[in-house]
C-alpha cells in the first residue's frame, strides 16, 4: 500500500482504494471498475504470477478491435506453471463445465483466467455477482461481447501471499455455474416460447 500511495502522489491517474469490511476479489475488481472512468476495465494478480510485460500487448488487442483480451493458460504457448496433477485436473474440469454456457462462436480456452481486459460498453447496466473469483466467466456469459483474444502466458510462481483456492471458493464457483446454468435454460426456453406457433384457432 505505501508503494502505490508513494507512487500515486506522482502520477495522478494512479489511484489506491481500500474496502473496509469487504472481501472477495470480484467484488472488489467490481468496486475498482465503479471508481474509474476508463474505457477499457482490467484484471490482474498483484503477485506477479500474472506477467507485467504481458499488459501492453493486452491493451494491443483491445485497441485492435476486440472486444476482450485474455491472459490465458490454456492457448498455444501457454502453460500452468508448477501445479500438481491433482489440481491440473481440477482446473481443466472447471474450463469443462464452461463450454455449454459460454457464447457460440467465441469460446474461451481459459474463461476462469484472472488477468484480462474488456471494453466497459460491454458490461454496462449488467450486475455481476460480487462474491467468488471468477469475474471472466460470468463477463463472457453475460457481457455484449464480440470477439475474444487469448493470448498465452506462463503462470509464474506466487512473490508473496496465499493461494485463493479453499472449499468457499470452490463453493462460490458451484453457485455461480448453477445461476449461469439456470439463465441459459431460461433464455432458451423463452426462445423456443416465442418461435412455437399460436394454438389459438
Amino acid at each position: 500500500m505505501e508503494i502505490v500511495s508513494a507512487i500515486a502522489l506522482e502520477a495522478p491517474r494512479v489511484r489506491l482504494l481500500v474496502r473496509k469490511g469487504q472481501r472477495g476479489l470480484s467484488g472488489a475488481i467490481l468496486y475498482g471498475w465503479r471508481h474509474t472512468d476508463a474505457a477499457i476495465l482490467g484484471v490482474m494478480d498483484a503477485d506477479l504470477q500474472h506477467p507485467p510485460k504481458l499488459l501492453p500487448a493486452l491493451i494491443s488487442s483491445v485497441l485492435a478491435g476486440h472486444d476482450l483480451a485474455i491472459g490465458s493458460r490454456y492457448a498455444a504457448g501457454g502453460r500452468l506453471g508448477d501445479w500438481n496433477p491433482a489440481r491440473k485436473l481440477l482446473s481443466a474440469a472447471a474450463v469443462w463445465l464452461t463450454m455449454p454456457i459460454q457464447q457460440a462462436g467465441i469460446p474461451a480456452k481459459d474463461p476462469m483466467s484472472g488477468f484480462f481486459m474488456v471494453r466497459r460498453q460491454c458490461l454496462q447496466g449488467i450486475e455481476f455477482q460480487p462474491s467468488g473469483f471468477k469475474l471472466l466467466l460470468e463477463v463472457l456469459v453475460r457481457g455484449r461481447i464480440q470477439s475474444v483474444a487469448e493470448l498465452p502466458f506462463a503462470f509464474g510462481l506466487r512473490h508473496s501471499g496465499v493461494s485463493k483456492a479453499s472449499f468457499k471458493v470452490g463453493w462460490d464457483y458451484a453457485k455461480l455455474l448453477a445461476r449461469l446454468y439456470a439463465e441459459k435454460l431460461i433464455f432458451r426456453w423463452r426462445q423456443i416460447r416465442s418461435c412455437a406457433p399460436s394454438q389459438r384457432g
